[in-house]
């Protein structure tokens, strides 16, 4: 049973509930199955458990009751080092690129290699940080610049690069999109795509607040609601919903 599910769903949570202080809780039975080699956006109004439960896909919170499996394995079952090892399995694009500011756009995408596959040379490590880079569309000229001297929009690319460095089984962006003027969000959304479709049997994950976005790009759509799962589906399941709630943000995510 257990190979199946492995198989067939990148992420598996069982009615999960969190709670940080023991009487409100963010999450309130989040039951949530993500198939894998799919591209999944995760959406909903703002405080709705969104970023809580990509903590939890991540492993960074732990379920105040309920399970979280990823990639067949319970996370709940791993220690501290097997948890950080298991890690190397995601790639993420954090809202801000995150990018460190004293490192060349070259070093950023180096660094996961470095810290985690110690058995490369370092021309082993280049090599690989290089091809990354393309595969981003990053014009080789920006390699041995620093963060502050390029765009928006090539930061995005070297985060993209940086999360894809260990050829991870899931790709996870954090709000990729947020501040972004309207072409920057477009060329993000596309990259983001893009870069599925390149990597089959990738599982992708997108939490987002940019319906339109959500219902172009991704195959599988997960909306919470005060911290649970009110409707997850394509985008069509949406559109043809009766829930009040699901209508009224897709009137507005879409109609606006």
């Amino acid at each position: 049973m257990s190979t199946e599910k492995k198989s067939e769903f990148a992420v598996v949570l069982k009615d999960v509930k969190k709670s940080f202080d023991g009487k409100e809780f963010v999450l309130k039975g989040i039951d949530l199955s993500i198939p894998k080699g799919t591209l999944a956006a995760i959406i909903g109004f703002s405080g709705t458990g969104k970023s809580v439960l990509l903590k939890h896909i991540l492993g960074l919170y732990q379920p105040t009751s309920g399970s979280v499996s990823v990639l067949g394995t319970p996370l709940e079952m791993l220690d501290s080092d097997e948890l950080t090892k298991f890690r190397c399995n995601y790639g993420v694009l954090f809202q801000s690129a995150a990018l460190f500011d004293d490192m060349t756009v070259l070093e950023n995408v180096c660094f996961p290699l470095e810290e985690h596959r110690r058995s490369l040379s370092k021309e082993e490590v280049t090599n690989v940080a290089l091809q990354k880079l393309k595969m981003v569309g990053l014009d080789p000229k920006h390699n041995n610049k620093l963060p502050s001297q390029i765009s928006g929009g090539m930061q995005k690319r070297t985060g993209l690069a940086r999360a894809l460095a260990l050829d991870p089984e899931i790709l996870i962006y954090d709000e990729p999109t947020t501040g972004l003027d309207p072409i920057l969000t477009e060329m993000v959304d596309n990259l983001i795509l893009e870069t599925h479709r390149a990597r089959p049997g990738t599982t992708s994950i997108m939490v987002s607040h940019d319906l339109k976005a959500a219902f172009r790009i991704a195959d599988y759509v997960v909306m919470l609601d005060a911290g649970k799962v009110l409707l997850s589906g394509t985008a069509d399941d949406f559109y043809k919903s009766e829930n009040e709630l699901v209508r009224k943000f897709v009137d507005k995510g879409i109609k606006h």
